[in-house]
């Protein structure tokens, strides 16, 4: 195929000298021939690049500002497969076909996936009213637990209009259901929330995809409803529920600490939500928040450990090992185990991916391929990303694709020379360089998934590497062997010992965390990076990764490119909430200063993605003056309102309603909370077009005012409020309130 492509062009570079006489060919020429050349020499990883287009499509398909016609996607898939039968004699438009196929098939998959998920949200508060329905699943939190309603039928809303499922939180004085029960119960209901700004988490796509239309809060205790038991999947389901709930209590039975048991706990059953915030915030500070949720890390260690387990137990039975593949039953064994675990830990995403990458890891070992291959993980990129692509655009999918990936490009490159090496060392230098490949691993690892981190959490953890290197250990050698035979002593009531056991390690994991955390510098927080600069990270990271030859160094320009854009890009002067009722102005000396005292969920959002340590501890710290002059002069305050001015423009900020008609004549930008009634400002945001459009941010400069919203980011997609079908018709009211 290569071969073929050099030809074409080659043949076009001669016929142009031929055109044009023995000239001396241009930069460009010379440029492309050099690319041509590295090309052809990397034909052997072309096909890695098959699920970056996937995900291509997937990436273009969340981008549009309009739901695209049913039809665009698979008939796009469908004419790139018989162009390719009829360029299947010619390499060069193969290859390109091939590469505008997998783009395709990614697009056609989250428009697909799209029309599947589709069901009714919430418009509007609703409430108090009555909610009845089965419980689904369970999560303890430390201030509460939050319930999972299956087909909930809901005063005063029409059953086409109703969810299929309400996620509902309930006090921590109260009692939870059993899962499977259908309780009856009054609720709080209103819509999932909208991003806090332009850019920031989106909740609502999230309920979207995972089939919850409505959130809210319960008043009082749940009543169980008599009703028979579900059947199916669903009593299979239900069935793995009870079985995790019957986890925690047996590790608080066993584990005296409240917090070192919610650890234990969510090592084996995957509920980390009852984990303390302080506990949480110390693991995310150390680096070591990916060990609480059940991921690769978890599935690859049990699957490793029921692989050698079961091969050596095969290998004390002669008769045995001389007449059976000991090796591929053993691998077998370890994909059972992953599926049997993913199960018991209720079937995250991330862990199906590890089932998925484990499965094919175990799958090399039958077949007797290499387990670590570039390709298996192509392959369970393209599979993952057709699978669930909305989940391609969470922190989860990203930050375990790029380790995986980073790590089996470092060892195709270093394998070689350690293996030479090793072969001349005694047994201190052998064991020197098992630790030494740890640190690097974890060295790898780190650096491969702080991108991520950054653009979804603003925050770094400087020592990640040094509390991986201590804890990743622990957690293999120690806490899974532990959790592994919990699991087989449960059933029997005899788990006791191996959980204690189990919790020495989980202590000295957190251990590592706070101690790690309370370093100094042990994180830093940056601002919210752009989605252009973690395309650019991404990118350059697959050329760096998929690429073998000298060239591939062009994707340290991209990486650092992407990296250094945060520092760089500007944030909004101005943010303003959905309602209306939260804002906040950026001082000379760039700090956000709130015009309420306000800790909650927006607030927090908002001072997060500007760079701000510890958002939470900020509330009251930095709020507007009542009256009189602030932030070095740019805004000044009386009790009808505010007038921040910067870049030689004038925004007024209204708190009371009297002041439009002196501000709308002033100013060049009015914000208020209320009708505006006429002004006659330049730029005017007031509650219909916050109601329409959601959260604001403006941006001042010498050349104008820019102006983004909620909407105008996401567009009218199936998810937002107020959004399109997928027959293109608007959705306003179909899941009101009757």
């Amino acid at each position: 195929m290569a071969h073929g492509v050099e030809e074409g062009i080659a043949g076009g570079l001669a016929a142009e000298e031929g055109d044009a006489g023995p000239v001396r060919r241009g930069v460009g020429a010379r440029l492309a021939a050099a690319a041509l050349e590295c090309l052809a020499a990397e034909r052997e990883r072309w096909a890695l690049w098959l699920p970056v287009g996937t995900g291509a499509g997937v990436a273009l398909y969340f981008g549009l500002p309009a739901e695209p016609p049913l039809w665009l996607g698979p008939g796009a898939a469908v004419g790139c497969l018989a162009l390719l039968w009829l360029a299947r004699r010619r390499l060069a438009p193969v290859v390109l076909l091939l590469g505008l196929l997998s783009v395709a098939l990614g697009f056609a998959a989250a428009q697909l996936h799209s029309v599947a998920a589709m069901a009714p949200m919430l418009t509007r508060e609703l409430g108090p009213v009555q909610v009845t329905g089965r419980v689904l699943a369970i999560e303890r939190q430390p201030t509460g637990t939050r319930l999972m309603i299956g087909e909930p039928m809901v005063e005063r809303l029409a059953p086409e209009a109703t969810p299929k499922r309400v996620r509902l939180h309930l006090p921590a004085k109260v009692t939870p259901p059993e899962a499977g029960t259908v309780v009856r119960l009054r609720a709080m209901l209103h819509p999932p929330a909208a991003p806090a700004e332009p850019g920031a988490f989106d909740l609502q796509r999230r309920a979207y995809f995972e089939g919850f239309g409505a959130v809210g809060f319960v008043m009082g205790a749940p009543v169980a409803q008599e009703a028979p038991p579900p059947d199916g999947w669903r009593r299979v389901t239900v069935a793995f529920e009870r079985a995790r709930a019957a986890i925690a209590e047996r590790v608080r039975a066993v584990v005296s600490d409240s917090a070192e048991a919610s650890v234990t706990a969510a090592l084996l059953n995957g509920d980390a939500a009852a984990i303390p915030e302080p506990m949480m915030d110390a693991f995310r500070d150390s680096g070591l928040a990916h060990l609480l949720s059940i991921s690769g890390l978890h599935v690859g260690i049990a699957a490793g450990i029921v692989f050698w387990v079961v091969r050596a137990l095969l290998a004390l039975v002669p008769w045995i090992a001389l007449r059976w593949p000991i090796k591929k039953i053993a691998a077998l064994a370890g994909i059972l185990s992953a599926i049997l675990y993913t199960l018991l830990v209720g079937a995250p995403l991330p862990t199906l991916r590890s089932v998925l990458m484990t499965g094919l890891v175990m799958g090399a070992v039958i077949a007797d391929r290499s387990p670590i291959s570039m390709r298996l993980v192509a392959f369970a990129g393209i599979v993952t990303v057709l699978y669930d692509p909305e989940g391609m655009l969470g922190p989860s999918f990203q930050m375990s694709f790029a380790a995986v990936v980073a790590l089996i490009a470092a060892f195709e490159r270093f394998t070689p020379w350690a293996v030479r090496r090793r072969r001349e060392m005694g047994w201190l230098g052998k064991g020197a360089m098992t630790l030494g490949g740890i640190a690097f691993s974890s060295v790898v690892a780190t650096i491969a998934t702080t991108p991520y981190g950054l653009y979804h959490f603003q925050q770094v953890a400087f020592y990640g590497v040094l509390s991986n290197m201590v804890a990743i250990p622990i957690t293999t050698v120690w806490i899974m062997p532990f959790s592994l035979l919990s699991y087989l002593l449960l059933p029997f009531g005899l788990e006791g010992p191996a959980v204690t056991a189990m919790s020495w390690g989980v202590w000295l994991v957190i251990e590592t965390a706070e101690r790690t955390a309370a370093l100094p510098g042990a994180t830093a927080f940056l601002p919210a990076m752009p989605d252009a600069a973690i395309a650019a990270v991404t990118l350059g990271g697959l050329w760096l990764a998929i690429w073998t030859g000298r060239w591939r160094w062009l994707g340290v320009f991209a990486v650092v490119g992407g990296l250094v854009a945060p520092a760089v890009a500007p944030r909004p002067d101005i943010l303003v909430s959905e309602d209306g009722k939260l804002m906040a102005v950026r001082g000379a000396d760039g700090i956000l200063s709130l015009s309420t005292a306000s800790d909650g969920r927006v607030a927090n959002t908002w001072r997060r993605r500007d760079g701000m340590e510890k958002p939470e501890e900020k509330a009251g710290q930095d709020v507007w003056p009542l009256a009189g002059v602030s932030l070095d002069g740019r805004l000044r305050c009386d009790a009808l309102g505010c007038l921040y001015r910067a870049q030689g423009k004038t925004v007024a900020l209204l708190r009371q309603p009297d002041a439009l008609p002196e501000d709308c004549a002033v100013a060049d930008a009015v914000v208020t909370a209320t009708p505006s009634r006429g002004c006659r400002a330049p730029l005017v945001i007031d509650r219909w077009q916050l109601r329409r459009e959601g959260a604001h941010t403006l941006t001042l400069s010498d050349k104008g005012i820019r102006v983004e919203s909620v909407r105008g980011r996401r567009g009218d997609r199936p998810w937002t409020m107020g959004g399109r079908t997928m027959a293109g018709t608007l959705t306003d009211g179909r899941t009101g309130a009757r």
